[in-house]
């Protein structure tokens, strides 16, 4: 089977060999990507001219019932995904969910959006500024939209929800998207983007999608193209290098590497309930998606006086993590996707012994060489305050650390070590200890998830992205944010300062969504 990309409007086929797909459990060549010599210049071409001048005639209310219905197409074809990702990303059920029904959710959750922005297509914020002594001359702030391209890169992990959140946002915003997915997990994406086509329920041009290496594609953008990217942070530099370079300067943003954290406050003792929910998490990340979230938690900072009776308890559960084939129901813990992933994983496991101890695998069944499995660790570092490699560190599979601290300066210290981080997660029923993480943790992640017991089971989860909420990380983790409900708008709109006389403000007033960006 060979993927095609969807390009001006077409399903087009690469010239080359092309790079190949495998199931994830068994290592078998089950399709191949290919991208070589398609006109991606002129894909991008068609892209502004009919699918950005679409969406831009359309109201957002117009724009959101075009994201529900493309919910409903994808929704219709819901189990047949579950399928795909458990072939070529070794997804178990629930890792399955977590992709294709986090993706369906927030196409359903930008819809709503646009329809509170209702029938208009600029956004004004509140408040004016009155720029002159007599109250003849002020000053509004407008968002309108960018007339160019979103090009969106993402990573292997996520096929359909990376791909969908920003499909999202770019098309509420009124510009038309080009995706890239991974060409590891290309398979579910092109058969999404396939099924939304024949639905056709898009206008021609408001969305591509490249499976293969996407070369071109950044040469070809202009002054109101943009760059979502999600991966590595090595391949963020060579992005932020070649986008520093163009004249164009079309905007880019970047989600990159990520030692995030969990702390379990320095009040928490055993037997409580937060105790038993820091676990809870814990165990999620040696389990979930086989480890491989961008937001995952790495690091497990635990008071030292209880460190002995947190690691001991997660270690018995992790040792009983069932790992096998994800189509067996029982299992707990599939595969990584492939081999080049499970080799990179156990390199850097090996490359944190020199700072860490084991304490607990998951037993490892009789498994192809050829797939993707790697038995969930629990490792454990003696000196925190002194080490480097486990704060810089992310092992992309099922591995976490357990990191004692003394007091609550220590933690705040061994959680900023890793020098911006996605998300963090702090357990404590002490409001002070709460207060001083968002002060003095904030600044260095971009979400915190803060647990208590009134809070209990509620929450979503250490990992999980809410489109409700920002999206990205500060230092290390690239800089970039996505999400976070109308907020990402903004990257792909214009703010402009409008200045005039109250009847003209008024005016437009009329024509345009109120609402703070």
């Amino acid at each position: 089977m060979r993927l095609q990309s969807y390009l001006a409007g077409r399903w087009q086929s690469g010239t080359g060999a092309g790079r190949p797909l495998v199931n994830a459990t068994t290592g078998v060549e089950i399709a191949r990507a290919d991208a070589t010599g398609l006109d991606i210049r002129g894909a991008l071409d068609h892209a502004r001219e009919k699918g950005g001048a679409a969406l831009r005639a359309m109201t957002f209310a117009q724009r959101g019932a075009l994201l529900k219905a493309v919910a409903d197409a994808l929704q219709a074809r819901r189990d047949e995904y579950g399928a795909i990702a458990r072939e070529n990303s070794g997804n178990t059920a629930a890792d399955a969910s977590v992709d294709i029904d986090g993706g369906i959710f927030t196409l359903k959750t930008y819809a709503r959006l646009g329809q509170l922005l209702g029938d208009t297509t600029r956004i004004l914020e509140p408040g004016q500024e009155q720029l002159a002594r007599d109250p003849v001359f002020f000053a509004r702030h407008v968002w309108a939209t960018r007339p160019g391209v979103s090009v969106q890169i993402n990573a292997f992990n996520f096929p359909s929800w990376g791909m969908w959140e920003k499909v999202a946002q770019a098309t509420l915003a009124g510009v038309p998207s080009l995706a890239k997915p991974a060409v590891a997990t290309a398979l579910l994406s092109e058969a999404m983007v396939r099924d939304v086509v024949a639905a056709r329920v898009v206008p021609d041009g408001v969305l591509s999608l490249v499976c293969g290496s996407g070369e071109g594609l950044v040469e070809a953008l202009g002054p109101m193209d943009s760059v979502a990217f999600t991966g590595s942070s090595a391949t963020a530099m060579v992005l932020r290098i070649q986008v520093a370079g163009m004249a164009a300067a079309p905007r880019l943003t970047v989600e990159a590497d990520s030692v995030n954290a969990t702390i379990l406050g320095p009040d928490v003792k055993p037997g409580q309930a937060v105790f038993d929910l820091a676990l809870r998490e814990a165990v999620k990340a040696l389990s979930v998606k086989a480890g491989q979230l961008c937001t995952n938690i790495r690091r497990i900072l635990v008071p030292a006086e209880i460190e002995q009776e947190f690691t001991g308890a997660l270690a018995a559960m992790v040792s009983v993590l069932r790992v096998g084939d994800p189509a067996d129901e029982s299992t707990r813990v599939g595969p990584l996707i492939n081999v080049a992933q499970r080799e990179e994983a156990l390199r850097n496991i090996d490359r944190l012994s020199a700072e860490t101890k084991v304490v607990a695998q998951a037993v490892l069944p009789d498994v192809a060489e050829s797939s993707g499995f790697v038995a969930p660790t629990l490792l454990r570092c003696a000196e925190p305050a002194s080490g480097s490699a486990v704060h810089e560190l992310e092992v992309f599979g099922p591995c976490a650390t357990v990191l004692a601290y003394r007091d609550l300066t220590e933690a705040i210290v061994l959680a900023t070590k890793a020098e911006g981080s996605l998300a963090l997660s702090l357990f404590s029923e002490d409001a002070g200890v709460q207060a001083r993480a968002v002060a003095e943790l904030g600044p260095w992640h971009g979400r915190l998830m803060l647990v208590d017991g009134e809070v209990g089971k509620a929450h979503t989860g250490h990992a999980i992205v809410m489109p409700q909420c920002v999206h990205g990380g500060p230092g290390r983790a690239g800089g970039g944010e996505e999400l976070g409900g109308l907020r990402g708008l903004r990257f792909h709109m214009q703010r402009s300062a409008v200045q005039g006389g109250p009847r003209m403000l008024a005016t437009i007033a009329e024509h345009a969504a109120e609402q703070a960006l």
